[in-house]
């Protein structure tokens, strides 16, 4: 992978990481939560209409889920524009990191809360997010005499 696609890249995995942001956020008040519960109930499939939004510690945790996830989607941003030309392998690791440890810990979670369906989910979202990004810059060879 060369240098500009692999920058390209952590742009896409700041969308897919930070789109969640917003979702969760619109969770915190009753007149928007309708795209959070759905997710939420997409997640933890199948699709019954049995998760709600009715407690306000559920929109509180919403809150929280949809600050963070913006908040990281917009580190992986800002390390794409400002960081990765003077340090692309270390950013390329870091955002790799923060990654798997999210999937781990996600899915790990979500099956010993019983919602096993979100680890599957969380496959797919790894696999965008991740991306060219498993595999370090291939740097063209110089020649010179």
């Amino acid at each position: 992978m060369s240098h500009a696609f692999h920058k390209f890249w952590l742009k896409v995995t700041a969308v897919v990481v930070g789109s969640f942001g917003p979702v969760f956020f619109l969770g915190t008040m009753a007149a928007t939560l309708e795209p959070a519960r759905w997710t939420l109930d997409l997640l933890s499939w199948p699709l019954d209409g049995a998760t709600t939004f009715a407690s306000p510690d559920t929109r509180f945790l919403s809150a929280l889920t949809g600050g963070f996830l913006a908040g990281w989607g917009v580190m992986i941003w800002c390390l794409s524009v400002w960081v990765y030309d003077h340090a692309p392998e270390a950013v390329r690791r870091t955002a790799l990191a923060g990654i798997l440890t999210w999937f781990c810990l996600d899915s790990a979670g979500s099956i010993a809360s019983g919602n096993p369906s979100n680890a599957l989910f969380n496959v797919l979202v790894l696999l965008v997010a991740v991306g060219p990004l498993w595999w370090p810059i291939r740097e063209q060879a110089t020649t010179g005499g």
